[in-house]
């Protein structure tokens, strides 16, 4: 092997050693699979565990909203996927919906993640039969009525009114 291949090779590792660390200082992770995850999310190759997400829809399903969104947040650890995020901005909205009032701080949780689910994906439509609101738009228009105070708060009949 000639002198310059072995100085070519040895510059060219040289570089990359370089560019590892200057990812590394960059995205500053905590261990190591968070590492690996943001490499995935540089060489776009990411996605969400579905054995989590599948789990958390479950739990979802079975109105254990906190554990639901605690899977989620596990499958997407990175914030990249719409329908997790929709299904986290649900779990807000069905753990903060009252009859009398709402949670407003689970609210303005739920209305930032349906924000995160709509810019990733804007046509996002769920087809989950057991939710009524399909869309990030239609959860967050829910989301945003749910936060202000009008004079239909002090409706009676408010009282008989479901869940969505």
């Amino acid at each position: 092997m000639s002198d310059s291949i072995i100085h070519y090779f040895t510059i060219a590792i040289v570089a990359i050693g370089f560019a590892v660390i200057v990812f590394l200082y960059a995205s500053a992770p905590k261990g190591l699979s968070e590492a690996v995850t943001r490499s995935q999310v540089a060489l776009g190759v990411y996605s969400v565990d579905k054995e989590l997400f599948d789990r958390g829809v479950a739990q979802f399903r079975a109105d254990e909203f906190a554990a639901g969104r605690n899977s989620f947040e596990r499958a997407d650890p990175e914030k990249r996927d719409a329908a997790t995020q929709f299904y986290i901005a649900y779990s807000y909205y069905r753990e903060g919906w009252g009859r009398v009032s709402n949670d407003d701080a689970l609210f303005a949780k739920g209305l930032q993640a349906a924000k995160r689910a709509a810019e990733l994906n804007p046509d996002l439509a769920i087809n989950d039969e057991s939710l009524k609101l399909t869309t990030p738009f239609a959860l967050r228009a829910e989301l945003e009525n749910g936060l202000k105070m009008t004079i239909d708060d002090l409706n009676p009949l408010k009282l008989f009114r479901e869940r969505k």
